[in-house]
């Protein structure tokens, strides 16, 4: 692995959700304070891909930089004229040591290490480049939109710096309008993913951290006022429409705003207050259809307003809640049947980015007989979101505050707080997320319990109208003959939640899946119980007897014992829905063992080349036996 130089990070301005900014950053090492940093990240536009004027998917150019030298001189001392202003040869002795014009192309969006072979553990300095031309329009404005890049990263327009961001699962954009010209303009991205210790995720993950450009990128294209975000729902009883738009711009006081769904009749118009808010109150039709599995209805809706805008969605109405023990969806107990997935391309190797992606992952999860899924352990690409709604599979979306961080240090938790919120600010009119969770496996100290409690707090100030959650480990205890007696579900974040939700891996990491009839479980909280994973490697293809790991002999045992003592919980009312782990084989620099896991995670249900493992059709069998059923209820 090439050993790289750190690059230090401007100040940069997190933008929250309500429109003012949050404490900027320290300048980390190697960056100058003074860096321009241009007009900075902009608030979150909903539905952005639907606002393309220019699109930039396809076809960049690109430099790998394992010694910063784009950025830094020899002496490790920052560079006036780096590789982002783009330079050519202007004469013969001029001497400039790079050119994106002779560099290689590489796909975007896409990332780097399944895409170039020298490249496949590569961490470090990535540089990009796209030139587009644009004819601008009077009275318009325009803005640089990236769905996600992994994980730091930097941009400029023409030579000059745009801003940067810092997550590496979420959209950003800037706007470019004063920063274009004509003819012909050139962006420079430098990309870096390379882990640090105050990153959210942190040093280690168990999935493959892939570099890059990973999603969607185009110019997007507005009228000087324009709606900048809407968010439509149920109220918690479902008898009314609550809904919000928020315009930007010089005429955005006193707007007026006008709003048709279909279910609705008459549209309803609406005037923005001084700071271009503009709610609205609508009754629901009593008969009109609520989206469900059984029955995605998705309503259109449409908004215009009078500067000249007018955006459309198409969105579920529903309501998800909670009552002792059951989850109530649209007022009925559901039990979640669910797989775990990661983004991981169904048809190559590599990261999932594209809407075909989306529909071949879940139409999996479909076939298996799903409801639900679990988006593991970050922000998937909106595709996912969109398609899940058509499809009518809830969603559990997850931020990585995974593992070990440094939950104490405020850039952590200011990096967390960034995933969360920018996550709830896309996806909080998709009706298929019925759960947000801030965590998968921490250990439950109290560093780690605070911030999980301040993201669970920040969630429900975002929006209330989910259930919140994190994926917990278990307690479990022995007896006399050091054979498993009890599991117990006290992490102390189930204080915060509305759903509990444990990992375990009897059977796989420890003790034999022989010791789960009977096993009994408990809780601390009279609170609904997820099984958010357990799971077991098998290598698709191999043959062997039912106590011989890796096989798909031993896979079918391990999952008819779990899946039976799921079966007893259910039935008792304890158990309120599953995920297993995993829907598909993925990518991960901690499985090295050559001829088994050779770098991929073997826990899928699907091999990574899209062939079904035996254990699929154990798992489908049982979701269609509880799909006839009805949940249990809690008296």
């Amino acid at each position: 692995m090439v050993q790289v130089v750190p690059f230090l990070f401007a100040i940069v301005t997190i933008w929250c959700v309500t429109g003012s900014t949050c404490q900027a950053l320290p300048v980390a090492p190697g960056q100058t304070p003074d860096r321009p940093e241009g007009q900075g990240l902009m608030p979150p536009i909903t539905s952005a891909m639907s606002r393309v004027a220019v699109d930039l998917n396809g076809q960049w150019q690109h430099i790998p930089d394992p010694f910063d030298n784009g950025s830094l001189t020899h002496l490790s001392k920052p560079l006036a004229d780096g590789f982002w202003l783009d330079r050519t040869r202007n004469f013969p002795t001029e001497r400039i040591e790079y050119s994106f014009d002779a560099a290689q192309p590489i796909s975007v969006p896409g990332d780097w290490n399944s895409q170039r072979d020298d490249l496949f553990f590569y961490e470090g300095t990535l540089w990009y480049r796209r030139t587009f031309t644009l004819d601008q329009r009077d009275g318009m404005r325009q803005f640089l939109h990236f769905g996600a890049v992994n994980r730091h990263a930097d941009v400029w327009l023409n030579g000059t710096h745009l801003g940067s961001h810092h997550v590496g699962f979420t959209p950003f954009s800037f706007e470019i309008t004063d920063t274009l010209r004509d003819g012909e303009n050139s962006v420079v991205v430098r990309v870096d993913n390379r882990r640090r210790p105050e990153d959210v995720p942190a040093m280690r993950t168990d999935w493959w951290n892939y570099g890059g450009i990973t999603r969607d990128v185009a110019i997007l294209e507005t009228p000087e006022t324009f709606i900048r975000s809407w968010e439509f729902k149920l109220s918690a009883d479902g008898t009314e429409v609550l809904g919000s738009m928020t315009l930007e711009g010089p005429a955005a006081a006193g707007a007026r705003c006008t709003v048709n769904i279909d279910a609705m009749g008459n549209p309803r118009t609406v005037t923005a207050d001084a700071s271009g808010h503009a709610p609205v109150r609508m009754p629901w039709p009593e008969r009109a259809p609520r989206w469900s599995p059984e029955a995605p209805v998705l309503q259109n809706v449409e908004i215009a307003s009078s500067t000249g805008d007018r955006v459309a969605d198409r969105i579920g109405f529903r309501t998800i809640s909670t009552r002792g023990r059951d989850i109530l969806l649209n007022g009925s107990p559901v039990f979640l049947r669910g797989i775990c997935l990661h983004e991981e391309a169904p048809d190559r190797p590599g990261r999932a980015w594209s809407e075909d992606d989306a529909r071949t992952l879940l139409g999996w999860a479909k076939d298996l007989g799903c409801n639900y899924v679990r988006l593991a352990h970050y922000t998937h690409n909106e595709h996912m979101l969109h398609v899940a709604d058509e499809l009518g599979l809830m969603v559990w979306a997850e931020i990585p505050v995974y593992w070990v961080l440094d939950f104490e240090n405020p850039v952590t938790q200011t990096y967390a707080q960034t995933h969360l919120t920018e996550m709830i600010e896309r996806d909080r009119n998709r009706a298929s997320v019925v759960i947000w969770s801030v965590g998968n496996e921490n250990e439950g100290n109290d560093a780690q319990t605070a911030l999980r409690r301040d993201l669970a707090a920040t969630a429900r100030r975002l929006d209330d109208s989910r259930l919140i959650s994190a994926a917990c480990f278990v307690t479990m205890t022995r007896g006399d003959d050091a054979k498993l007696n009890n599991v117990i579900v006290e992490d102390p974040f189930g204080e915060f939640a509305d759903v509990l939700a444990i990992n375990e891996y009897i059977g796989w990491y420890h003790d034999d899946t022989d010791q789960l009839a009977g096993l009994p479980l408990s809780t601390a909280w009279e609170k609904p119980l997820l099984f958010s994973e357990f799971g077991v490697g098998v290598k698709q293809g191999l043959a062997g007897g039912t106590d011989e790991i890796w096989t798909e002999d031993f896979g079918v045992r391990f999952y008819e014992h779990q899946l039976a003592w799921c079966d007893e919980l259910r039935k008792e009312g304890m158990l309120q829905g599953l995920s297993p782990w995993i829907l598909k084989d993925f990518r991960s620099p901690r499985r090295p063992l050559g001829g088994i896991q050779d770098w991929y995670n073997r826990k899928g249900l699907i091999s990574e080349t899209g062939q079904l493992k035996r254990v699929f059709d154990v798992v489908r069998r049982q979701y269609e036996t509880w799909a006839e059923e009805a949940p249990p209820q809690q008296p």
